[in-house]
């Protein structure tokens, strides 16, 4: 950043025409940016400025702001590229369990999920739950807290009472039989006091979670009309909404985009840990919120989600309250949200030719590191005929744009053992990108050179035919090196048709999927 504030022994043009003069040499360097005070005095000096495409400002805060939004977009692009890491712990949510609790409820005529169902809810994904019984009565209490054991939370559970503090629908702390009888009557005696019109069906019980370093966070889901579901985090509690600490992001989530949205809020400097609290186990609270994020994106019907708190210190986290709205699905899951999520149902075991099989899946940004290695294990011809040239290595920049990929406009699948050998190595990959009117998708493929003459290729190859296919494209193409017989042995093979390019280059070759469509 170059200031100049004009003086009466120098000339502010000519101190400009210097700037421009050296900016000639500066190839390489970082961006340069000017700031010339005086108004008037100065617009000859800002003219040369302009004519030399060197941003120039009026005042030293705004040449700052917009360096600054150099930085961050700078930075936003390094975290755009950045390979997530994987779950610290893999989860496997039970869909059934969860699609079993959202349909009873549909099923009932409700649209909220008690306390109880919404646990068994997060819990069928993964979430740690404190234990909640349901109780219709205050004797029912009484016998349930004494399986479930001393000390006892007991809350009034009603379908029209979403904050049960604000009636005084929530009693901790009991340590016998009587006291849970006692505090269940007042309960719903004061409950029906203030809210008459309430249906009160019960109480739930359970046992006193002792975490006195806890943080209380909150994680919410919801659907917005424009964007369809939003997800939330933040400071959780009864002052949530006094306290305003809270950040959105889309689903689905990942590990970096987890600590994202967990950054911009905050409470994250708490979770950090301060004085004699320990910090809190950061990789806990991603897991959530990345199991929170799939439960929305595998039930359509999950309209609202309100985790609040939830207690997280260094030994992990646990949800004491949940809430969720369920309401008929007016779009199936993708088709609900902005970003597409990982194409699970595009899974699938396949049988080689030569009675290998193999594991067929949508590349995940995860997927870099043995992406790096199956182009690492490529003979030089099998690298020119891929990348008609020689390329030695490829920058992390670029291994990102191949496996951090839009499932909604491209789509890579790669092939990994599923017999137990070559550990979980990558063997071949195929991938197009398709136009946005999804008339053509252009495909390249690459098989591992020792794994040669399998049928590796021809698997991967069908397989996004018939994913094009199912999309309704119009066409696959891609341009094949003429020297490259057995790609086009295969293509042929397949039905495409070739053509010599203008050029003499390379080989166009092409599938009318619409035409294939009629002859099947």
């Amino acid at each position: 950043l170059v200031m100049h504030a004009p003086t009466a022994v120098a000339s502010s043009e000519e101190a400009a025409r210097a700037v421009v003069a050296a900016s000639e040499d500066t190839a390489g360097k970082p961006n340069l940016l000017t700031c010339w005070l005086g108004r008037k005095a100065v617009e000859v000096a800002r003219q040369r400025f302009d004519e030399a495409g060197i941003p120039t400002y009026e005042t030293p805060s705004k040449a700052v702001r917009a360096f600054l939004h150099m930085v961050h977009y700078r930075r936003n692009q390094e975290l755009l590229i950045e390979t997530p890491p994987s779950a610290p712990t893999e989860f496997a949510p039970n869909i059934a369990t969860a699609q079993r609790i959202v349909e009873g409820a549909l099923a009932d005529g409700r649209t909220l999920l008690s306390e109880a169902e919404s646990k068994e809810l997060l819990a069928a994904y993964g979430v740690p739950v404190v234990e909640t019984r349901i109780a219709s009565s205050p004797e029912e209490a009484m016998r349930l807290a004494d399986e479930l054991g001393y000390p006892v939370a007991l809350k009034i559970l009603s379908p029209d009472i979403s904050h049960k503090s604000d009636v005084g629908g929530v009693v901790l702390d009991l340590e016998t039989p009587e006291a849970v009888q006692t505090a269940a009557r007042a309960m719903s005696a004061r409950v029906y006091q203030l809210l008459p019109e309430a249906r009160v069906t019960g109480f739930t019980v359970q046992r006193m979670a002792r975490r006195p370093s806890a943080h209380e966070l909150i994680i919410g889901a919801a659907i917005d009309p424009i964007f369809g579901p939003v997800l939330l985090f933040g400071q959780g509690g009864t002052a949530v909404e006094v306290i305003g600490d809270r950040a959105m992001a889309l689903p689905p989530l990942n590990m970096n985009l987890a600590r994202e949205l967990i950054s911009r809020t905050r409470v994250s400097r708490l979770l950090a840990g301060y004085r004699d609290r320990p910090a809190a186990d950061l990789d806990a609270i991603c897991l959530t919120l990345i199991q929170a994020s799939q439960l929305v994106v595998d039930i359509p019907e999950v309209a609202e989600l309100d985790i609040n708190p939830l207690l997280a210190d260094e030994g992990g986290v646990l949800a004491l309250d949940a809430r969720v709205r369920v309401e008929r699905a007016a779009a199936p899951g993708p088709a609900r949200l902005a970003i597409r999520p990982y194409p699970k149902e595009l899974e699938e075991s396949i049988a080689l030719e030569s009675g290998r099989r193999v594991f067929v899946r949508p590349i995940r940004p995860e997927d870099e590191p043995e992406h790096k290695e199956l182009l690492s294990r490529l003979t030089t011809a099998d690298i020119h005929f891929r990348f008609f040239g020689l390329v030695r290595e490829m920058p992390h920049s670029q291994m990102a744009r191949f496996t951090q990929i839009d499932y909604d406009r491209e789509m890579a699948f790669i092939a990994k053992p599923d017999d137990g050998a070559d550990g979980s190595a990558t063997l071949g990959v195929v991938r197009t990108v398709t136009d946005p009117n999804n008339e053509r998708a252009e495909f390249a493929i690459v098989v591992r050179s020792d794994l040669k003459g399998q049928g590796l290729g021809r698997a991967l190859l069908e397989k996004m035919i018939r994913y094009c296919r199912d999309r309704h494209t119009g066409e696959v193409m891609g341009e094949v090196l003429p020297d490259n017989a057995a790609m086009l042995g295969l293509a042929r093979q397949l039905g495409f048709k070739s053509r010599m390019l203008p050029d003499g280059d390379a080989v166009e070759v092409r599938l009318n999927l619409r035409e294939t469509d009629g002859d099947r």
